[in-house]
């Protein structure tokens, strides 16, 4: 059975980032970010996450999956798993977690999030929250502060 080849125009277009051009954006002295992509809807984002030795991810929860890619350093979380470059981790919505970077090199990890990311404080008081939209701001305002162009990273 033969079909017809396909011609360009039957393939959706490719959304392509090309990370050299995207900033780290400093969180803090221990944390960056580097955004691929913001999920309209306040679906979720996608970011490279890199972390120094000794940084701790502080006790956070998931409205959303997250799915975590390490691609260099070590991670170990509450739960005493040490996760190095080449470990996935899945985080289910709900999930209530914590983290610190260990070993003596920066932890780097691609990060997809659906939903929101909840850092909690005593009494489960919400101290802050990483949304599309919330993470969408912040490059905007890092590349406006920094008179860097904005790439369409919103899908």
């Amino acid at each position: 059975m033969n079909h017809p080849a396909p011609s360009l125009s039957d393939y959706l277009p490719a959304r392509i980032a090309g990370t050299a051009g995207i900033p780290w954006i400093p969180m803090s002295a221990q944390k960056s970010w580097k955004p691929l992509r913001f999920f309209a809807d306040d679906r979720g984002f996608v970011e490279l996450l890199r972390m120094e030795p000794g940084a701790v991810m502080p006790l956070h929860r998931h409205t959303g999956e997250i799915h975590a890619f390490n691609l260099a350093g070590q991670r170990q979380l509450c739960t005493g798993e040490i996760i190095g470059p080449g470990d996935y981790v899945y985080e289910p919505n709900g999930n209530r977690d914590w983290w610190k970077v260990v070993g003596d090199e920066p932890m780097t990890a691609l990060v997809i999030v659906m939903g929101t990311v909840e850092f909690v404080g005593p009494g489960d008081v919400v101290r802050a929250r990483a949304s599309a939209s919330t993470q969408l701001e912040a490059y905007r305002s890092y590349c406006a502060e920094h008179g860097l162009a904005v790439l369409d990273l919103v899908d």
